[in-house]
């Protein structure tokens, strides 16, 4: 068993609030608006919650964290850099923790005592207001810009809707945030996931307008494309990738020369391989429900896939402590076919509901939507 406890960061009342979260908060950042829907028709489960640190199936949890939605792996120190999902609407304060396998819990990056807040022109949008607020991450990337310099890309919801530039250097051997700038997010765009183009912009998924969240999801359940993803450009902004519109985006990845996006559509059950310019989908492939992607060391896409029932989607809304059992896949994807490998399905203990698989020396480190671990995978 590895397990550790409240590290007393800066960002204290994020875990010691843990038992305060109202019920959707803990949910599927897609899925948020429906918990109350869910909650109406009862909540029962055989696998949620999931108490104890214990190795299982496979999988050795190491404990510790809070809703560790997204991993990035930071090669030059070796750290796994991970973001701590607070809430949709912001009123619950995340963070970003640096993880080094092995150790026994994590160590707080943003907001930390040794984080360094200072703008650079050329991070970010020149309209950035300053550092926010609050701070609540979701989708993360980490790319190299063309000085070598190590960049993070954050989806923030604390405070403003807004994707955070974070520069990463090396102290010690251990990784250190420093914030760059960030690029204000203009309504209705309520964004996922986000991937760098090398060029100092990005592209991110959008999911459904903010103000709309559960009109938004009852038309994607019906079919209706309520979602698409954004470029955003220093110097000319915003603007809609052609033919990216779909059923709830949710993780994004590019390929190496980034003519192509592949989308995740969560409520579309389904991963597209997309010509960015011309808006052409190359390739489909029948995901259910895909969450978050990364890019495996063999080249194929790894892709984290949710398949359970309500009842159980439900009782993962409710958790209070452990971790919630929800069932997922993680699949490999060709690069060109989309053809599909199931590399791991599970559920239950002593992990469920992974959002991401990042593979590091051949092993499968994995987060969660609802609980207090991440896991490895061998």
């Amino acid at each position: 068993m590895i397990s550790a406890g409240d590290d007393g960061s800066p960002v204290q009342d994020q875990g010691a609030k843990k038992n305060e979260r109202t019920r959707w908060r803990a949910l599927p950042a897609l899925l948020a608006p429906l918990a109350g829907l869910v909650l109406l028709v009862g909540c029962g489960s055989q696998v949620t919650p999931v108490i104890g640190c214990d190795a299982g199936a496979g999988l050795q949890p190491v404990c510790g964290f809070s809703n560790p939605e997204d991993i990035v792996h930071h090669r030059p120190t070796g750290d796994l850099l991970i973001s701590e999902f607070g809430a949709m609407d912001g009123s619950i304060r995340g963070r970003l923790v640096a993880y080094r396998p092995g150790e026994e819990g994590p160590r707080p990056l943003f907001p930390a005592a040794d984080a360094v807040v200072e703008p650079v022109a050329g991070w970010g949008a020149p309209s950035c207001p300053g550092p926010p607020s609050a701070f609540s991450p979701h989708g993360v990337d980490l790319e190299q810009r063309e000085d070598g310099s190590w960049q993070l890309l954050v989806v923030n919801h604390g405070g403003r809707e807004s994707v955070e530039f974070f520069q990463v250097t090396t102290a010690d051997g251990r990784p250190r945030l420093h914030w760059r700038g960030c690029t204000p997010v203009p309504r209705p765009e309520f964004l996922n996931d986000v991937v760098g183009d090398g060029a100092g912009g990005f592209w991110a998924t959008h999911m459904y307008p903010r103000d709309a969240a559960l009109a938004s999801m009852l038309k994607a359940m019906l079919g209706t494309d309520v979602g698409h993803v954004v470029r955003w450009q220093p110097g000319s902004g915003f603007s809609v990738v052609p033919g990216s519109a779909g059923r709830m985006p949710n993780g994004i990845e590019r390929s190496a020369d980034g003519r192509e996006l592949y989308v995740n559509l969560y409520l579309g059950s389904e991963v597209i391989r997309l010509d960015r310019t011309s808006g052409r989908v190359l390739a489909r492939a029948e995901v259910p429900s895909p969450d978050n992607s990364t890019w495996g060391e063999d080249g194929r896409l790894l892709v984290a896939s949710h398949d359970d029932g309500l009842l159980e989607f439900g009782a993962c809304g409710d958790l209070e402590s452990g971790a919630c059992g929800f069932r997922f896949r993680i699949l490999a994807l060709d690069p060109e076919t989309l053809e599909a490998e199931v590399l791991l399905e599970h559920r239950g203990a002593p992990m469920g509901g992974v959002t991401v698989a990042r593979q590091v020396n051949g092993d499968l480190w994995l987060g969660t939507f609802a609980g207090d671990r991440i896991a490895r995978y061998p």
